[in-house]
C-alpha cells in the first residue's frame, strides 16, 4: 500500500472517528431534552389532577394535532416532514403512557389493519383491546370501558364501511380523530405451505376485492374463501399446506408466516380511513373538519335544501352519502363531512340554516384532520 494511500485512510478514519463522537454528544443531548419533557409531562398530569381529581382529561386529540403540524412546518430536514412527525408521535406516546396509560378498543382480531391504525394514531405505548365487532366498540368506549375506539370508515377503492356508518345513527359517541391508512397487501404461507400446490386463498371479502386483477392473472385456479378477517385468515394457514392468505405485513409478523408476494393490492394508491371515537367533545385546532348525520323530509327540492347552506356560507362539503333509515322505508340519512369547526361562525350559520328544514341535524363530531 502506498504512503498517500495510507494517509487517506488514516484521514478518513480519523474524520469517521470525529463524526461518531459527535452523534454520541447529539445522543446525549437528546436523551437529556427528552427526559425533561417527560418530567414535565408529569407536572401537566399533576396540575390536571389537582385541578379535578374525577375527570381529568389526559389526552387532548386538538393539541396533539397542534403540535405535530407545527413541527412539520419547522422541519429543517434531512429527514422528511412525515417521518420527523412520526418519531414526535411516539415520544408523545411514551410521555402520554407515563403520565397516564390511554386504552383503545379497536376491531380485531390483532393483526388487524385497524390494529395497524391504532398504533399509527396513538404511538406504540397505547394499551389497545381488540373487539370482533363495530358496535361493541361503540359499546366499550360507550360503557366506559375504554377512554377511545377505531374504526374503519371508508376505502379509497371499496367505498364506505356501512356498518359504521349505521351504528353512528343510534349512538351518542362523539368523533375524535381520523387517521387514513396506505394498505398494502401481501400474499402469505405458512412454513408447512407447498408453494406450488396452493389452491385456496383466504382473507377478507374488501381485501380479496382490492386484490380481484392481480389473483385474476396470478392465481386464476385458487378458491377464494372470504372470513371474518385478515388476521383469521392469516391463522387459518398456519397449519394448512395447500392454502395462504392474503394480510398486511403485521399479521405475518404476528403469526410467523413468510411474505411470497409484497403489494398484490390491484391500486397502488388503495387506503383506508379510520375514525377515532370517544366520549368528549373536541376543541378547534385550527385545522379541522365536522361530521353530521341529516335526515330530510320527503319532499320535492330535498336534496336542494340540503346542499344550499353550504353554499350560501362558503363551508366546503368533502363527503356526502346516503343510507336508508333506520326508522321507515324508502327514507334516508345523509352522512357529511366538510371542513371547519362547530365553533366556527360560518358552521354555526350553516347548522342554523339546516335545522330549519331537515327533520332532524345530528353532529358527530368536530375533530383535526390527519396529520400523517
Amino acid at each position: 500500500m502506498s504512503d498517500q494511500k495510507k494517509t487517506t485512510d488514516a484521514k478518513d478514519e480519523s474524520e469517521l472517528l470525529g463524526l461518531r463522537d459527535e452523534i454520541d454528544r447529539i445522543d446525549g443531548d437528546i436523551l437529556q431534552l427528552i427526559s425533561q419533557r417527560a418530567k414535565c409531562a408529569e407536572r401537566v398530569a399533576e396540575v390536571k389532577l389537582k385541578a379535578d381529581p374525577e375527570h381529568a382529561v389526559f389526552y387532548r386529540p386538538e393539541r396533539e394535532a397542534q403540535v405535530l403540524n407545527r413541527i412539520m412546518a419547522a422541519n429543517p430536514g434531512p429527514l422528511a416532514n412525515e417521518d420527523m412527525a412520526r418519531l414526535f408521535r411516539e415520544i408523545m406516546s411514551a410521555c402520554l403512557a407515563h403520565e397516564k396509560p390511554i386504552e383503545v378498543a379497536y376491531l380485531g382480531p390483532e393483526g388487524t389493519f385497524t390494529q395497524q391504525a391504532t398504533k399509527k394514531h396513538f404511538g406504540q405505548w397505547v394499551k389497545s383491546r381488540p373487539m370482533p365487532a363495530i358496535d361493541e366498540v361503540f359499546r366499550e368506549v360507550e360503557a366506559g370501558a375504554v377512554q377511545y375506539g377505531v374504526v374503519p370508515i371508508e376505502n379509497s377503492t371499496e367505498g364506505v364501511v356501512n356498518h359504521t356508518l349505521d351504528t353512528f345513527i343510534t349512538s351518542n359517541i362523539h368523533i375524535c380523530g381520523e387517521v387514513e391508512l396506505r394498505i398494502h397487501q401481501h400474499l402469505m404461507a405458512g412454513p408447512n405451505t407447498k408453494r406450488d400446490k396452493i389452491t385456496r386463498i383466504y382473507s377478507h371479502q374488501q381485501s380479496l376485492a382490492q386484490c380481484r386483477k392481480w389473483l385474476d392473472a396470478h392465481m386464476p385456479h385458487a378458491e377464494r374463501i372470504a372470513v371474518n378477517s385478515n388476521a383469521e385468515a392469516a391463522k387459518r394457514v398456519q397449519g394448512e399446506w395447500n392454502s395462504a392468505a392474503i394480510a398486511g405485513e403485521l399479521a405475518s409478523e404476528l403469526y410467523d408466516l413468510d411474505i411470497i408476494e409484497s403489494n398484490v393490492e390491484d391500486s397502488p394508491d388503495n387506503s383506508t380511513r379510520f375514525l377515532i371515537i370517544g366520549r368528549e367533545e373536541v376543541g378547534p385546532s385550527g385545522d379541522d373538519k365536522t361530521s353530521l348525520v341529516v335526515s330530510m323530509r320527503n319532499e320535492p327540492g330535498a336534496l336542494y335544501n340540503l346542499l344550499k347552506p353550504f353554499k350560501e356560507f362558503g363551508v366546503d362539503m368533502t363527503r356526502l352519502e346516503s343510507r336508508p333509515s333506520l326508522t321507515g322505508n324508502w327514507t334516508y340519512v345523509f352522512f357529511i363531512d366538510f371542513v371547519g369547526h362547530t365553533s366556527e361562525e360560518n358552521v354555526q350559520k350553516t347548522l342554523a340554516s339546516l335545522k330549519q328544514t331537515a327533520a332532524d341535524v345530528k353532529v358527530l363530531g368536530s375533530y383535526p384532520k390527519g396529520v400523517i
